[in-house]
């Protein structure tokens, strides 16, 4: 393989454009979402949600009391007295079914910060995937580094046997060859550290022949403007939505305490049986009798108040948030646009040339005109800076999912 041919092999358009079968992103994001463990734990949750819906719309249970008299202690064993109440309680001012809505609400706010969580794990497995991609082109450029230190070394010794070089260039080339070989064992250990990182998110182990599909220079088209991504993030933001919910869920709760400061009436049904001394038969009776509670004392002040304090923290952190939100998308808004004017000037400026002097030194070597430590120097250079287009490019993508996690929004078209 010549210089040349050797030189087009590690364009980027050469190692970054192969295409690939195996696990998709879809498919990590996908298994992420269903495997995850973190995740399952808060799905088990929604079961005390919805126990406290349940519990929110039971009645009161009813309660029997029963009493029985008799005059056998005193001397009069003819005289006994038996009573029996059945009562219930009654809930006054909509108590019921103000609680079933508190719980609702409950439920509600828990579903969406479910789904936000589904949200930040999205942006980490996107990460997780973007870096263990990021780790296989370094893996490939590493390889490529030591085929062509290789090849350096094999010129280098047939100039040596051939006089044309001292002893020292060879050994500078045996040097750089020995260099490549651990900086090659160095992105295969970075590249089996992304496996375990992306497995662990997906809840499942990849394994070492299980490759992954995609590439970094993937195509992407996005045109939302800032005062769009700004609206996506204000109507889709999982986290904003859980505020809103509870704002809500605070309003029920102002309306419950003030429903909890009309006391429950107590009604009892009640059936008395006496006998006296001197009556044989006895007499019975069945009345009703009503318990009500006077609110002097404690008419849920403290409970109004707690209600009306939750609510305003709720507001604040509403607000907090959603300023937050709208400097989170200025921020990614501004890391795309940075990263791509710096990939525009790498593809278009940077990498060409130095593909063009590293094919022109290693030829000036081959022909004897330079010395070995010009060739060293340019292959040096070329792989430190196509480290860095690859890094940029990494970037690229990573900002790409920044976005679309703090916008909540499917944002990129093009090659997926």
């Amino acid at each position: 393989m010549s210089w040349f041919i050797l030189a087009v092999s590690l364009s980027p358009s050469a190692v970054l454009l192969a295409e690939e079968s195996g696990l998709s992103l879809f498919q990590a994001i996908e298994t992420a979402v269903q495997k995850n463990g973190e995740l399952i734990s808060i799905r088990n949750e929604e079961g005390v949600y919805d126990a406290a819906k349940v519990r929110a719309g039971l009645l009161p249970n009813p309660s029997i009391e029963a009493e029985a008299n008799t005059g056998a202690l005193t001397g009069s064993q003819q005289e006994r007295n038996i009573t029996v109440v059945l009562s219930q309680e009654l809930l006054l001012a909509g108590k019921r079914r103000k609680r079933q809505s508190v719980a609702e609400r409950e439920m509600d706010m828990h579903r969406w910060r479910l789904a936000d969580r589904e949200r930040l794990l999205r942006y980490e497995v996107k990460t997780a995937f973007f870096d263990l991609l990021l780790a296989k082109e370094r893996l490939v450029l590493a390889d490529s580094y030591v085929t062509i230190n290789r090849q350096l070394l094999e010129i280098a010794e047939a100039r040596f046997a051939a006089g044309d070089i001292p002893e020292l260039e060879l050994n500078l080339a045996k040097v750089e060859l020995a260099r490549s070989m651990v900086a090659r064992v160095e992105s295969s250990k970075f590249l089996f550290q992304q496996r375990l990182r992306l497995g662990s998110l997906m809840g499942r182990s990849i394994g070492d022949g299980e490759e992954v599909a995609g590439r970094l220079d993937r195509g992407i088209t996005m045109s939302a403007t800032l005062s769009e991504l700004k609206a996506f993030a204000s109507a889709n933001r999982p986290d904003l939505k859980a505020l809103e919910v509870e704002c809500a869920r605070a309003d029920a709760g102002i309306a419950l305490a003030h429903a909890e400061t009309v006391p429950n009436v107590t009604t009892g049904l009640l059936f008395k049986r006496e006998r006296k001394a001197n009556d044989l038969d006895g007499v019975s009776t069945i009345g009703v009798r009503i318990s009500v509670p006077i609110p002097v004392f404690d008419r849920n002040q403290a409970g109004i108040l707690e209600a009306r304090a939750k609510k305003a923290g709720s507001e604040g952190r509403l607000f907090a948030t959603s300023t937050m939100a709208e400097r989170e998308v200025e921020a990614a808004f501004d890391n795309f646009r940075g990263v791509k004017t710096m990939l525009s000037i790498y593809s278009e400026e940077i990498m060409p040339r130095l593909e063009e002097n590293l094919k022109l030194t290693r030829e000036a070597y081959r022909l004897g005109e330079v010395g070995i430590q010009p060739v060293i120097h340019e292959q040096k250079k070329y792989f430190e800076v196509y480290d860095s287009y690859l890094i940029a490019l990494h970037e690229r993508q990573t900002a790409v999912a920044r976005l679309e996690s703090v916008t909540a929004s499917e944002l990129v078209g093009g090659d997926k």
